[in-house]
């Protein structure tokens, strides 16, 4: 499966389990050395729209979560806005975590359609991917792919101050880009 998308951090929560935030970021290098460019999704999002792109827990057919509202392309990437089903189990466990900042990425899974590989740096350039599925991950391939708004009644709550101190000094230790990475992915198709 490969990696997603957007922004530092930043959590609300409403009484309907909204999320949003960026499941893929255009031109960011992924910990598998792949580079989604814009325009990558267009196909599917035209040829399947939100409804069939389902959203998952940790990229498990048997473990869909919620649903999609918003499923769109802009200048910085594909931004998801979704809404977790407080009905299904998973869904209310997910919501839980994301309120306390136990997890946060966001991870799509796809098979590519078209997509070259750089001789030189040895990244991988994908122009079109089918796009199967988005996910709500503990270990996204892209660092800034990331849930950043959880809608809830509660007045939201600001990341720990031990989280945001070592989510910086881990930055620093390994440069901008530097992640650790735990993922499963798909085919090099």
């Amino acid at each position: 499966m490969d990696a997603p998308a957007p922004v530092t951090p930043s959590f609300a929560l409403s009484s309907d389990g909204t999320v949003e935030g960026y499941a893929s970021l255009f031109g960011a290098v992924d910990a598998s050395r792949d580079m989604v460019m814009p325009g990558a999704f267009a196909h599917t999002l035209r040829a399947r729209g939100r409804h069939r792109i389902p959203m998952l827990f940790q990229h498990d057919p048997a473990e869909p979560i919620g649903i999609w509202l918003e499923l769109k392309e802009d200048w910085r990437g594909l931004y998801a806005r979704g809404r977790l089903i407080p009905d299904v189990q998973r869904g209310r466990e997910v919501m839980a975590l994301l309120r306390q900042g136990a997890i946060d990425g966001l991870s799509i899974g796809f098979r590519t359609v078209k997509g070259r590989i750089d001789p030189k740096t040895r990244i991988r350039r994908l122009d079109q991917v089918d796009l199967w599925e988005i996910s709500i991950v503990t270990f996204p391939l892209l660092a800034g792919a990331r849930v950043h708004a959880v809608k809830e009644r509660r007045p939201s709550r600001p990341l720990s101050a031990v989280r945001t101190r070592a989510e910086r000094e881990w930055r620093r230790a390994t440069g901008a880009s530097g992640t650790l990475v735990f993922a499963h992915r798909g085919g090099r198709g």
